[in-house]
């Protein structure tokens, strides 16, 4: 026998709902959404009793309030195959497949531009923005926009250092931001100006149907900044705010993915425009829901925050209300708040507790 959860009532639209949230105006309850791994999806979809591929059935059963509309690429995959790899052809990188105990998942390796030459930078592939269907992404916002709010772009999106990070390993990239390497930098910026146009004919063919613009940057190790303020504003904001200003230019809020402590960058992401920002790992130095609500509440959604590696991973389903609740409780009085787990939820997560996440989610994430 499946389980159900007890959904709020609900008085608004996903569209409406995520609208205001974002200009921080009272909705009739949160925005919530749903990011997991593959194996303990698998098990909350068989809990549930909802097929695993029906993504559709599983968002109205939790209450999802938004999904990404994007570009499909059509072009040919202009980088080699390996055996037992996946490879991604936006990107080139490669992954293989680690087991855990709970599951497990595909990890990068190889990194075809690791101790790269020039002229290595200056050959590999980058996608044409002509190889794709723009079409695609308005036919989705056609066959989705009744159900949900829609943004374009994703946490990848420029991400300059975990994107070339998967292309040519992160120790590379951080000394190439250092060193100013000439070639290297002149490649992370085609990679980011392929995506721009990418995103800029995305947004133009689905004018007035999306909701907001999802970009993404990890910034933070656990503890502290992954590299300085100055070097930030120096290498990769100059190139965020082309992206900020596209998304501007369409009168759409901007939410940005920042892993680890990243609370650091907030006051520079406000200066450009930014309006949200994801993740938000509770742990990490100067994250906590209590931190961000006192300096940024009013000026920054918050999206995250329920913690991936506490109750919810090692918890019982009664600890995991609890803290959901706790955490509602600090981050909704000011509005602005986006329910989510602070990063994928990892498949060391008994299905029981993501079930008690998204219930106290309409338990006590209603606007009274």
């Amino acid at each position: 026998m499946s389980v159900r959860i007890e959904k709020a009532k609900e008085t608004m639209s996903a569209r409406e709902r995520v609208e205001r949230t974002f200009a921080f105006e009272k909705t009739d309850r949160v925005t919530i959404s749903y990011d997991t791994n593959p194996a303990v999806h698998e098990r909350l979809c068989r809990a549930l009793g909802v097929k695993a591929d029906d993504r559709r059935a599983l968002d109205d059963v939790l209450g999802v309030d938004y999904t990404g509309v994007s570009a499909r690429f059509m072009g040919k995959n202009p980088y080699p195959e390996k055996p037992n790899r996946r490879i991604n052809v936006l990107e080139g990188c490669y992954m293989r497949w680690v087991e855990n105990p709970s599951g497990g998942y595909w990890d990068f390796c190889d990194f075809p531009l690791k101790d790269a030459t020039d002229e290595m930078f200056e050959t590999y592939p980058i996608p044409n923005p002509d190889d794709f269907d723009y079409e695609y992404p308005l036919e989705m916002a056609k066959a989705l926009g009744e159900r949900y709010a829609l943004y374009a772009g994703d946490c990848g999106t420029p991400d300059m250092i975990n994107s070339n990070g998967r292309i040519m390993g992160m120790e590379d990239v951080l000394v190439h931001f250092i060193d100013e390497d000439e070639a290297a930098m002149d490649f992370m910026r085609r990679r980011a100006a392929s995506q721009l146009e990418v995103l800029s004919r995305t947004l133009e063919k689905c004018k007035g149907r999306l909701s907001f613009v999802w970009l993404g940057e990890d910034l933070g190790t656990q503890k502290t900044p992954m590299v300085s303020l100055k070097l930030y504003r120096s290498v990769m904001k100059p190139v965020h705010k082309q992206f900020i200003d596209l998304a501007k230019s369409y009168d759409l809020p901007v939410m940005i993915h920042t892993c680890g402590s990243s609370s650091w960058v907030y006051e520079d992401f406000i200066e450009m425009g930014v309006r949200g920002v994801d993740s938000l790992q509770p742990e990490a130095t100067n994250m906590s829901p209590e931190y961000l609500e006192e300096r940024f509440a009013g000026r920054l959604t918050l999206r995250g925050l329920i913690s991936t590696a506490g109750p919810l991973a090692y918890g019982t389903a009664r600890e995991v209300d609890e803290y959901c609740r706790r955490t509602l409780e600090i981050c909704m009085p000011h509005r602005g708040y986006h329910f989510a787990p602070s990063h994928a939820i990892q498949d060391n997560s008994p299905e029981e507790n993501v079930i008690a996440m998204y219930q106290a989610a309409h338990k006590y994430g209603v606007y009274r």
